[in-house]
């Protein structure tokens, strides 16, 4: 039977939607699209000629403020580029890390086939986001048949401190050959510095990007206006080169306007002044109907004719989007096909600041109607921010209960935390019960007790009815909130489970992990018969709705009772089957699996094979830093496993370490059942045993938690900012991991954990 899966794996075609499933992030195909140049664009000869130039530099950063054509470059450069690129349009919905890796590994599948699943996959729990979202990019152009450009447009909307320094280190590891290219409105995040000490970056910049008088008047000609040589000069003069400057003028002096030293002072690049001079000079020369259409429009990020013709309530969208398109290069075609566009960025943001000049309080009327047509065409996260922005409380809680967790399953932890906590910062948290179950679940599969408590608290004083996307009952959703979190004992934990049991609708995904919690309350209990009956149920339920993180914990905790029976060979076959849904369903970084691992090298060293045990043994204790009080009894039963394991490998020093660690959880969360008492009689156990050597396995959780960050660019202080503790604790931290490890320096440092299999990136 061991390894066959057939019986009990349902292939992914047959997967049924669910609100807690893992859910692909859908990618957008016009972001991923070489950038083109478009009819009427001035060629930038001399930048090109210089960037061609420089095929030996690793990094290529444009940067300067909007307006200034960093995107035109970027697609004169590509098409001259005797190598191949791929490019990545970037906005604000990447700024998650599971996200920015896919579409880096999408846009060089398009030059050629590559391992886009080695990207896809989530940052592993216990590695370092930046470094390994780097290194897995950098490997796959290693892999590619011959040099390439990977070209990111429009970093400046990255804002997520991970993919930030995400792309920092790629900069910094772009393989030999091999080019990076960034635009940036801002600073790039790039280490700028030491990339120059290389003399391994291409820096162009604002003063490189303005338009000398022959480039403008190239610009001017083919916007269709006719300037005299005086009158451009002063053009030129008044607008510091400004290309976008140069070319609303254009368009001013095409429809008949006259172009004063009054207006065009105002084209320095100034928003207010640049909005004053667009609603005075440009919008005033065009018909009614499409100021309309544009000022209204711009509420959204992507527009194509349907959505618009919603949200304008009006008809022929479409054919006017495409008349725009042709007619000027403030609205910018998205695919091949005319279907999808957006604004130019500045010409957005001017346009929404005419919207609310205009007529503000139509402005959440737009945003309803968009959410509207994004719903009715099945794009629920499409509608969610739309719906915020409306003000739309009770479908964007809809919205969020029905995709969050699905996104977080997915691997997309940051964007389901943004989605939820939006909530909190509107101080509507209360009002949707629902919501707040999930962020209290979310954050304590994240290891974050404290957030996972508050949370919690809201969803359990909540007075609002709520509205479960799966047809449970809401004090279903509730049970099994506290089933999960185990405040109060096994008593309470029995009947939570029962309660949950009770409502929870037939084909929720809560079912089977409610049958997992019930069994290992029956462990708790000292009843391993009905345990094991219990966790066999749960499997079942779980393959049948597609809870696959629920399947692989029911199997590892019934290979761990196969272990206590002395059947090894029951236990392997659980083991092999858990470790095929795991790979299956891509779950080998969800810190719950750390259960898993630890039996699996459990079974390894009791088989003999003390290598493989130790690799495995190694792979729970990453897991084990995201496993708190927050879910005590699988925190407290991971541990006690690593303790077994860390003895049968005659690492006593470790036991002790992963005991201390039980010994801090049982304080707060005491009513664990058999759990205190086995923890008491493996400290017994351990006092009649010497010291042991300390090593590598007695890394405490927070050492654990620096490991990440050692191979990254970021000094002790940058690394205290992001763990939120001070550069002193940081350093005291790094002396006690040199000291277990048996090193000097931080190099050696990194190059130990890669040995020892602590740090997988």
């Amino acid at each position: 039977m061991a390894g066959d899966t057939t019986k009990w794996m349902l292939p992914r075609t047959q997967r049924a939607p669910s609100a807690h499933g893992p859910s692909r992030l859908e990618l957008a195909e016009w972001k991923l699209r070489a950038p083109s140049n478009r009819a009427g664009t001035v060629y930038r000869s001399g930048l090109v000629d210089r960037l061609l130039a420089a095929r030996g530099a690793s990094v290529v950063s444009i940067t300067g403020p909007p307006g200034y054509g960093k995107s035109t470059l970027l697609a004169q450069w590509v098409q001259r580029a005797a190598r191949p690129v791929a490019s990545v349009s970037l906005d604000p919905g990447d700024n998650d890390p599971a996200v920015l890796m896919a579409y880096m590994a999408a846009a060089l599948d398009r030059i050629e086939p590559v391992d886009v699943e080695a990207c896809r996959t989530r940052v592993p729990s216990g590695s370092s986001v930046p470094v390994t979202i780097a290194r897995r990019v950098a490997a796959v152009m290693s892999s590619m048949s011959g040099p390439i450009t990977l070209a990111l447009d429009h970093v400046e909307t990255v804002r997520n401190p991970q993919c930030r320094d995400a792309i920092a280190e790629l900069a910094a590891h772009v393989p030999p050959g091999h080019q990076f290219a960034i635009t940036s409105r801002g600073e790039p995040p790039l280490r700028l510095g030491a990339l120059r000490l290389g003399a391994d970056v291409v820096e162009i910049g604002v003063d490189d990007l303005a338009m000398d008088v022959v480039e403008a008047r190239a610009l001017v000609e083919a916007a269709g206006a006719d300037l005299g040589d005086s009158e451009l000069a002063d053009l030129v003069r008044t607008t510091e080169g400004w290309p976008v400057g140069l070319y609303l003028a254009a368009l001013v002096a095409k429809a008949g306007a006259g172009l004063d030293g009054d207006v065009t002072s105002n084209l320095t690049g100034d928003d207010r002044l640049v909005a004053d001079y667009l609603r005075a000079e440009l919008l005033s020369h065009l018909p009614e109907r499409t100021v309309n259409f544009l000022v209204r429009t711009s509420v959204l990020e992507r527009l194509t004719g349907g959505l618009c013709d919603a949200v304008t309530r009006s008809e022929g969208s479409a054919v006017l989007l495409e008349s725009l398109a042709r007619s000027n290069l403030l609205v910018v075609p998205l695919d091949r096909r005319g279907k999808w566009y957006r604004y130019h960025h500045l010409f957005a943001g001017l346009l929404r600041s005419e919207l609310d000049r205009r007529e503000p309080r139509t402005v959440p009327e737009l945003h309803a109607r968009a959410a509207a047509w994004h719903v009715s065409h099945g794009r629920s996260e499409d509608a969610i921010p739309h719906a915020q922005a409306a003000g739309d409380t009770d479908l964007a809680a809809r919205l969020v209960a029905e995709v969050a967790f699905p996104a977080y399953a997915g691997g997309r932890v940051d964007t389901c935390l943004a989605w939820i906590e939006w909530f909190a910062d509107k101080e509507a948290a209360d009002r949707y019960p629902e919501v707040a179950v999930l962020g209290a679940v979310v954050n304590a599969l994240l290891g974050r007790s404290a957030a996972a408590d508050e949370w919690a608290a809201i969803a359990e004083s909540s007075d609002e009815p709520g509205s479960p996307p799966d047809g449970s009952t809401m004090e279903s959703w509730r049970a099994q909130l506290r089933a999960f979190l185990c405040r109060s004992g096994v008593h309470e934990l029995r009947r939570d489970t029962e309660a949950a049991l009770d409502g929870l609708a037939a084909g929720s995904q809560w079912r089977a992990s409610a049958l997992v919690i019930q069994g290992i309350a029956a462990l708790l209990d000292a009843d391993p018969e009905r345990a094991d009956v219990t966790f066999g149920q749960a499997f079942e339920v779980a393959v049948h709705v597609g809870a696959f993180q629920a399947a692989a914990v029911a199997l590892a905790e019934r290979a761990l009772l196969a272990l206590e029976r002395h059947d090894r060979d029951e236990a392997d076959d659980y083991v092999e089957r858990a470790l095929a849904v795991v790979a299956r369903a891509e779950l080998q970084d969800y810190p719950p699996n750390a259960l898993l691992f630890v039996v699996a090298g459990r079974a390894a060293a009791q088989r003999g094979d003390v290598e493989g045990a130790r690799a495995l043994v190694s792979q729970a204790a990453r897991l084990r830093v995201g496993l708190s009080r927050a879910i005590p009894y699988l925190a407290v039963q991971v541990r006690l496993e690593l303790a077994r394991a860390y003895l049968e490998l005659s690492d006593a020093a470790g036991a002790r370490l992963i005991l201390r660690e039980v010994r801090d959880i049982l304080q707060v969360r005491p009513d664990l059942g058999t759990l205190p008492a086995e923890a008491a009689a493996l400290r017994d156990k351990l006092a009649a045993m010497g010291p042991g050597t300390v090593g590598a396995s007695s890394l405490t959780t927070a050492e654990l938690r620096l490991l990440p960050m050692l191979p990254t660019h970021l000094t002790f202080r940058e690394m205290g900012e992001r763990l939120h503790v001070s550069r002193h604790t940081i350093k005291t931290q790094a002396m006690s991991v040199y000291r277990k490890l048996g090193v000097s320096s931080r190099g050696e440092a990194i190059a130990r954990v890669h040995e020892v299999g602590l740090l997988n990136d």
